[in-house]
């Protein structure tokens, strides 16, 4: 770490010239080098995807995505479209910490959350 960025090489890359010529690519890293978590930890690209329910067992969507406000983690929330409401819900944006995130269960893809439905 160098202040807020990642410094690093890639093998066979040898000067700034070469580096500056990679300037914008994707770096892609196999799963089988990612460290180890912690049981309350998660890498973002596991929660893509994963359903969403209130503690009434109300479904909010799919986490579309993640991102970071600077304080905490959040959860971009997509609705699963309904085609007995022609109403369009609105997307949600759930901050991903304890007050708000009670489980995350992989195996069943879901994340259980303390969010209404209005909010």
């Amino acid at each position: 770490m160098h202040g807020g960025d990642v410094v690093a090489q890639l093998a066979g890359t040898l000067g700034r010239d070469a580096a500056e010529a990679l300037k914008g690519a994707a770096v892609s890293i196999p799963r089988s080098q990612f460290p180890q978590l912690s049981a309350d930890e998660f890498y973002w690209s596991d929660l893509i995807g994963l359903n969403v329910v209130n503690l009434q067992g109300e479904a909010l969507g799919l986490v579309s995505d993640m991102m970071h406000n600077g304080a905490q983690s959040i959860l971009r929330i997509t609705p699963v479209p309904d085609v007995t409401d022609d109403a369009k819900a609105p997307e949600r944006l759930i901050p991903f910490v304890d007050q708000f995130v009670k489980t995350v269960d992989q195996a069943s893809k879901t994340i259980t959350v303390d969010w209404g439905l209005d909010y």
